[in-house]
């Protein structure tokens, strides 16, 4: 049977993670290994010039996965490098609280551990759904079907692979199963946010600022992640590691690098 390493940035007891965990096990042996608390869009963080400590944690279905005191990227490299006996066959994080599509890509933590793991040259699929004070009374159903059709990707992944310094990156809408209009492959789309900071007074007199905003401010565009999942289909991403814009680097060498 394949073997998982399943993770988040959640928090080990995020009921997302264990939904996909139930999902999961039909299809693999699953290994848990995920923070021991909430670090969402902490992004591709990692621990350097601190220990890092594991410790067991009972999950909601009695079994024991592992709780890591780093962030979530930190909680794969930790999980493959002491926890798991083998390496594992694929890597999977979510599900996530909230879709990350667009330029979430870059802040979530849910995505940057399958990032991480393709660093450590090993498939991964990240997942993600509809924000949880958006699903009302359908939340733990919306979770269902959001493992559900990601055991079915993670199947397809482990049959098939991945290509190199790629990971998948699906998410749902806020939707159940028999109501998905169907899987769309999709590239990244357009999201933003409105940016801004409320300024306070401490009791010292002394000024402080919370981030605030307002979003996300979506383009639907059909063929992207985003303009998908508003028309109700799961969006199916391939994200490469390589950043590089190659269109990008052939226009820039037109310029003339000789003159000074």
């Amino acid at each position: 049977m394949p073997s998982i390493l399943l993770t988040n940035d959640d928090g080990v007891y995020a009921r997302g993670l264990f939904f996909l965990k139930q999902a999961l096990e039909k299809i693999a042996d699953v290994t848990v290994v995920a923070p021991e608390r909430n670090q969402s869009a902490v992004s591709h963080k990692i621990t350097m010039h601190k220990p890092l400590r594991i410790h067991e944690a009972v999950l909601g279905d009695g079994t024991v996965g592992f709780a890591c005191s780093g962030t979530p990227a930190d909680s794969v490299r930790i999980g493959l490098s002491t926890v798991v006996d083998s390496r594992p066959d694929l890597v999977v994080s979510g599900i996530n609280a909230g879709h990350n599509m667009g330029v979430d890509t870059h802040y979530s933590g849910t995505v940057a551990c399958a990032r991480e793991a393709v660093i450590q040259r090993l498939p991964a699929v990240a997942v993600s759904t509809i924000y949880p004070t958006l699903a009302g009374d359908r939340l733990e159903d919306i979770w269902q079907s959001t493992a559900q059709i990601a055991s079915e990707v993670c199947q397809k992944v482990l049959v098939n692979g991945l290509p190199d310094k790629t990971l998948v990156n699906i998410n749902t809408p806020g939707l159940l199963y028999d109501q998905y209009k169907g899987i769309r492959l999709t590239r990244m789309g357009s999201r933003n946010y409105t940016l801004h900071a409320i300024e306070r007074e401490d009791p010292f007199g002394r000024n402080y600022y919370w981030p605030a905003g307002n979003g996300p401010i979506d383009e639907h565009i059909e063929e992207t992640d985003v303009g998908a999942v508003a028309s109700g289909y799961v969006s199916v991403t391939p994200l490469t590691i390589d950043p590089t814009g190659y269109a990008e680097l052939e226009q820039l060498t037109q310029w003339d690098w000789e003159a000074r």
